[in-house]
C-alpha cells in the first residue's frame, strides 16, 4: 500500500536518489521517464532538495517504508506549481505516477484552494508531455530556455533544449 506524507530533511538522500534514478544515468533506462539521451549528470543535488523541502512542499509516496515517488508542490498566486516529479523506474507503469499526481492535485485544490496546476517539461520529451496530456494537462506554447551552463541541472547533450509550460484546471 502506498502512503503519502510531506518530506522531511532526513528524506533528502532518498529523494535525491529517487529523482536521479528516474531521469539520469543507466538506472533511469529501466523506466520510461529517462532524460539520459538529452542530459547527463545530476538532476537534483542534496542542497536543491533540502531547499525545496524547507521552502515548499515535497510530497513523498512511500511503500513499505521506502520512498518510491515524489513531487515538489509550490503554492503560488491562484495555482500550484508542480516540479521534481519522480517515480522509481521499477514502479513505473503500475499507476503510482497517477496516484502521486492525484494527491498533488488534491492538496493544491482542497487545501490551498488553487484552481490550476502548472509545470514545465522539456519540449523534446513528447512521450512525457503525452502522459501529462492524458491526465488533463494542456500545452501552452509558452517556452523558456534551458539553463545552459548551470550544471546543477545537468549537462545538455543537445543545444536545442527548452521548457514548455503545461497547465491543468483543478477547480472543484
Amino acid at each position: 500500500m502506498v502512503t503519502f506524507r510531506p518530506a522531511h530533511t532526513e528524506d533528502v538522500p532518498a529523494v535525491v536518489t529517487l529523482v536521479q534514478s528516474a531521469y539520469r544515468g543507466d538506472s533511469s533506462r529501466a523506466g520510461w521517464t529517462t532524460e539520459a539521451d538529452l542530459l547527463e549528470g545530476q538532476r537534483a543535488d542534496p542542497a536543491m532538495v533540502e531547499a525545496a523541502i524547507t521552502d515548499t512542499l515535497v510530497l513523498v509516496a512511500e511503500q513499505d517504508g521506502v520512498v518510491v515517488g515524489c513531487c515538489q508542490l509550490e503554492r503560488r498566486d491562484g495555482y500550484g506549481y508542480l516540479g521534481m516529479f519522480a517515480v522509481d523506474p521499477a514502479q513505473q507503469g503500475n499507476g503510482l505516477g497517477r496516484a502521486v499526481l492525484g494527491e498533488a492535485e488534491r492538496i493544491a485544490r482542497d487545501e490551498w484552494g488553487a484552481g490550476e496546476l502548472r509545470m514545465t517539461v522539456i519540449v523534446q520529451r513528447e512521450d512525457l508531455i503525452g502522459w501529462y496530456e492524458r491526465r488533463g494537462f494542456a500545452r501552452t506554447g509558452e517556452l523558456t530556455p534551458f539553463p545552459y551552463g548551470d550544471e546543477r541541472f545537468g549537462r545538455p547533450l543537445r543545444d536545442d533544449l527548452a521548457f514548455e509550460t503545461l497547465t491543468k484546471k483543478i477547480d472543484a
